[in-house]
């Protein structure tokens, strides 16, 4: 029979501590549920040549609980699920409770996009965004200048 003789007590490990703080130092700072703890929904953005497609899954959201806002160039995208159960219901009654209830949001930067032709639409959980992107003027042919 093996036995370990450490006694319970667990090893320090600074490689361990360094992927804790890079995993939260690049967290979104928008990504947050309300109680502080990080949100879970996703998104994609795709350049599809004269667009931005973003996608993000909300799957059990309604359609009236997703909102989208558009400040300055920065398109904000919230929703909030609520539960359908009180806290008391659940201490008693639940074996397992996972899935999250709360606000959930998310910011992007939206400059290189014709905010007033932004299109969106809700099907089968995902949120789909059509952004046309704006148009870039093409460099302007160099000229030489005189020195007087």
């Amino acid at each position: 029979m093996l036995r370990r003789r450490n006694n319970g007590l667990s090893v320090y490990n600074p490689f361990r501590e360094m992927d804790n703080f890079e995993r939260h130092f690049f967290d979104d700072p928008f990504d947050f549920f309300s109680d502080g703890s990080i949100a879970d929904f996703k998104t994609d953005i795709t350049d599809e040549g004269d667009y931005y497609k973003l996608e993000a899954d909300l799957p059990g959201f309604a359609k009236e609980d997703i909102h989208l806002e558009i400040n300055d160039n920065t398109l904000t995208l919230s929703a909030e699920r609520h539960s359908e159960h009180e806290d008391k219901d659940k201490h008693g009654k639940y074996v397992r409770c996972e899935r999250s209830y709360g606000s959930f949001r998310r910011a992007f930067d939206i400059s290189n996009v014709k905010a007033d032709d932004i299109k969106a639409k809700y099907h089968n959980g995902v949120l789909t965004l059509t952004m046309p992107k704006k148009e870039i003027a093409p460099p302007s042919n160099g000229r030489t200048l005189e020195i007087e």
